[in-house]
């Protein structure tokens, strides 16, 4: 599968913060963003090979009775709790060449990554007249609050322990994202198509992780390419 819009932010804009200098957006301090809470579990699916960054095709599942779930600190901010639903990704889309550095793992802030790419995808499916509930109630959220929010949650994570400090990767990510190219991205047309999990791939997901789609299937398909590669729980 090809890399998705939504998560073409990283690779280009770490591209162009390490190769280039001075690409990335100075209108974003990593530094005074506050840190938020996570709870619930994120698993994650492998169901393919991916293209030159990231690490695979997977595919993000919430787990029932226990999903991802993002709160920030402000709650009376745009996106105040985000909960990610099922959706394609390959955690952060860090160029090969960068995921030699310590910070820059595809991925060091899965459950960030996950929140931000939730947000691209409401965002997408919306521009594209989506009326569905889950994406509305994140419809006030602008392009610079998504760049903001993927920074306070890697400060969750730093500050909670679960990753290690690493302020220079930190920084430069929650730059890439507040780039004039995820800004264009933020605002693509025809988007949402893209980002439709298939029916075999909602499938896979129920077999392991039952009840997570809320579709019921009368045939599952084998689970053989598939499996689960990452659970973390808050």
């Amino acid at each position: 599968m090809e890399i998705q819009p939504r998560r073409a932010w990283v690779m280009i804009g770490l591209a162009c913060a390490a190769l280039l200098g001075g690409c990335v957006s100075a209108g974003l301090n990593y530094d005074e963003l506050r840190s938020g809470t996570f709870s619930g579990s994120l698993v994650v699916i492998w169901v393919g090979e991916g293209g030159t960054s990231g690490d695979g095709r997977f595919l993000y599942v919430p787990e029932p009775g226990n999903p991802l779930t993002f709160r920030r600190r402000n709650v009376s901010a745009p996106g105040s709790l985000i909960r990610p639903g099922i959706m394609y990704t390959d955690g952060g889309s860090i160029p090969k060449i960068a995921q030699a550095f310590r910070g820059f793992s595809p991925w060091g802030y899965a459950p960030a990554y996950m929140v931000h790419d939730w947000l691209f995808a409401a965002r997408h499916c919306l521009r594209d007249g989506s009326n569905d509930a889950k994406y509305r109630r994140l419809g006030d959220v602008t392009f610079d609050d998504s760049a903001k929010i993927i920074g306070e949650a890697i400060r969750t994570l730093v500050e909670s322990g679960r990753v290690t400090e690493n302020d220079t990767a930190a920084s430069l990510i929650t730059a890439a994202v507040g780039t004039d190219v995820a800004r264009r991205l933020w605002d693509v047309d025809g988007a949402c198509a893209s980002s439709t999990v298939r029916a075999e791939d909602l499938a896979l997901a129920e077999r392991i992780v039952p009840g997570s789609t809320g579709v019921s299937f009368r045939e599952i398909v084998p689970t053989s390419r598939a499996k689960i590669v990452s659970r973390v729980t808050f």
